[in-house]
């Protein structure tokens, strides 16, 4: 998400990018599981059962911040970041992350903007290369919100590679995936849609992760792998930029390029429909994480 059009352009060649898919499953095809490396360990760990934000690894993004014709405006506040002792379903412990409408919560040359939200990083907390990122995340079923689970480079975007593990833009049926790099960031990433099977969607609690080696990456739901990209696919399109450490990012965007170019929708909000505003105004729409683990080789 950090560029100027970033993972909501980049989406809409979800299951659409020849480079990948011409040989690859349909999207949602579960093609195995991915190998475990039997010598790696847990290298990182939040299993928000604190009651507050770990700031000894986790940093707080801030108003300044904006990218992709998002609605938001990120902010430090208990009301978007915020914790639950227990949520059925739950191990424990629950971070939420979720907007809240307020009128002119940024009025600037560059915007205007009528709502806040949460967004949290381990930009020079915690940063790896290679092993398994995964989190425990359940969404609700909001058209046009636009949550995400992702790794960043430390670079220049995209110099240094973005692996997106989780996007969701309120279409409660299917998650995207992609993978940005130097000539293929943008509309020319590689993606993908996960479709859940039938008695399943993006509501319920599932571990959404993604295996990292230093020739492919594969992309799981549930221990079921849909996606797998090497280096050589990635080769034809650009540079492999993921040789390198990566941090690890949660956050909870609202409307943009993304949603608007699945829905179609530019009122009363560009992505944002009437019924969602609506429910953000009664504090519904919610990103709840269970837990985040990576683990790899010390």
């Amino acid at each position: 998400m950090i560029r100027t059009l970033a993972i909501g352009m980049t989406s809409l060649l979800l299951a659409g990018c020849a480079a990948t898919t011409d040989t690859r499953p349909l999207a949602g095809e579960i093609i195995g599981t991915a190998p475990v490396d039997s010598a790696r360990t847990i290298l990182f760990e939040d299993d928000f059962d604190a009651g507050t934000l770990d700031r000894a690894k986790w940093n707080v993004e801030g108003p300044d911040f904006w990218v992709n014709d998002e609605l938001q405006v990120y902010v430090d506040e208990p009301g978007v970041i915020s914790f639950r002792s227990a949520m059925p379903g739950a191990d424990g412990g629950v971070l939420v992350l979720k907007p809240e409408y307020r009128a002119g919560a940024e009025q600037s040359e560059r915007r205007t903007a009528d709502f806040v939200s949460g967004r949290i990083n381990s930009k020079g907390k915690f940063d790896f290369a290679y092993g398994r990122a995964e989190a425990r995340i359940k969404m609700t079923d909001h058209r046009g919100v636009w949550p995400a689970w992702w790794l960043l480079g430390n670079g220049q975007w995209p110099d240094t590679g973005e692996i997106d593990v989780l996007e969701y833009v309120g279409e409660k049926d299917w998650i995207g995936v992609a993978v940005h790099g130097p000539g293929y960031a943008g509309e020319e990433a590689p993606v993908r849609r996960f479709y859940f099977p039938d008695g399943e969607d993006v509501t319920g609690w599932h571990r959404y992760a993604v295996e990292w080696t230093p020739t492919d990456m594969t992309f799981l739901v549930d221990d079921r792998a849909y996606w797998r990209i090497t280096k050589p696919e990635i080769e034809e399109l650009g540079r492999w930029s993921y040789d390198n450490p990566k941090y690890l990012i949660l956050n909870f965007a609202v409307g943009g390029v993304y949603p608007a170019k699945v829905n179609n929708i530019d009122a009363p909000y560009y992505g944002l429909p009437q019924s969602t505003l609506e429910a953000i105004q009664r504090g519904e729409p919610e990103m709840a994480v269970d837990w985040v683990r990576v683990w790899g080789r010390e």
